[in-house]
């Protein structure tokens, strides 16, 4: 999730060469404009899950919008054709995410992973969770975090 900058243009073989190695360390190569606005808004939304302060009334359009400086239907058009679920999906599986690690960890109890996270009531955050995960949270505490996923290979099913 960085950027670089080359003194000169590279050439193909170079390119397939680099390519091949980041690959070999499980990261690509992002070389269209698209791409790096997807990565931009999940990183974007990653930093915001993360933060651990998501309002009760927290905007994602009104966020993306000032963030990136664009339009929420581009924005929004452009991750479902590029990553096949919306905006709204992918950050409720970063949230849910948060939410197992939270779980886990033992130190927030579910009121105040509700409030941290946003969610109007920690009935909301249940239901959800159980909806993304097939699991109650209490369930998944039962059976630990081997469940969990890295944030940023978290997908819609």
């Amino acid at each position: 999730m960085g950027e670089a900058e080359l003194a000169k243009v590279p050439t193909t073989k170079q390119i397939q060469l680099l390519n091949e190695a980041l690959e070999k360390l499980g990261f690509e190569l992002l070389d269209n404009q698209k791409q790096k606005q997807i990565e931009q808004i999940k990183n974007l939304l990653i930093k915001k899950v993360q933060s651990g302060e998501v309002e009760e009334h927290f905007s994602i359009s009104g966020f993306l919008s000032k963030s990136l400086n664009k339009d929420y239907s581009y924005i929004s058009r452009l991750f479902s054709e590029v990553e096949g679920i919306t905006i709204e999906q992918f950050f409720i599986l970063q949230k849910i995410e948060k939410v197992k690690e939270w779980i886990v960890y033992g130190e927030l109890n579910l009121s105040e992973i509700s409030y941290r996270l946003g969610y109007s009531s920690v009935s909301h955050l249940s239901a959800q969770f159980k909806k993304v995960t097939g699991l109650t949270p209490r369930h998944f505490k039962k059976i630990g975090n081997t469940h969990r996923q890295s944030l940023d290979n978290v997908h819609y099913k």
